[in-house]
């Protein structure tokens, strides 16, 4: 049996803009109204780490922070982690990407998301130990909130067309 659909939002809370994701993850669960079929929760996990969450869910979003240099901060991006590239030549197991641990996961026989799609606010400072975002990145948390709905609604009409 599949869990719930699960918003994974990652980050660490005392890094400055990598606190992102656990902002997103309070805000959406204190409006509440997910439902049952929907799991929303803050995990300041990455690689190998995520596995027991990610496994037997039908479909997964991951929140999270990206610094791709692109765009501005605050920039919201929404895609699928099938554009992610594997981890090469790995020295510890904290290098471990999302797709190299999906792919062990499989190889270990886990049952892995049908489906993972990432949003990544571009961040500004994911390094400065403080417990406070900067404001281009701070204020893009409202915007991920409305832009999370719209993908579980999203869920819903892919659902109901199969």
């Amino acid at each position: 049996m599949l869990k719930p659909v699960l918003i994974l939002c990652l980050g660490n809370e005392v890094l400055s803009d990598d606190g992102f994701g656990a902002e997103v993850a309070r805000r959406l669960i204190e409006a509440g109204g997910l439902g049952e079929e929907i799991e929303a929760l803050f995990a300041p996990l990455a690689g190998f780490n995520l596995l027991d969450l990610l496994q037997a869910r039908r479909r997964v979003l991951i929140v999270d922070t990206i610094c791709t240099g692109k765009a501005p901060p605050g920039t919201l991006h929404l895609f699928s982690a099938d554009i992610l590239v594997p981890s090469r030549n790995l020295t510890t197991s904290h290098q471990i990407s999302l797709p190299t641990a999906l792919e062990l996961g499989r190889q270990m026989g886990m049952l892995m998301p049908e489906r993972i799609d990432v949003l990544a606010v571009e961040a500004e400072d994911v390094t400065t130990l403080s417990e406070t975002m900067t404001p281009r990145v701070s204020q893009a948390v409202s915007e991920a909130v409305d832009q999370i709905r719209i993908w579980i609604d999203g869920i819903y009409v892919v659902s109901s067309c199969r």
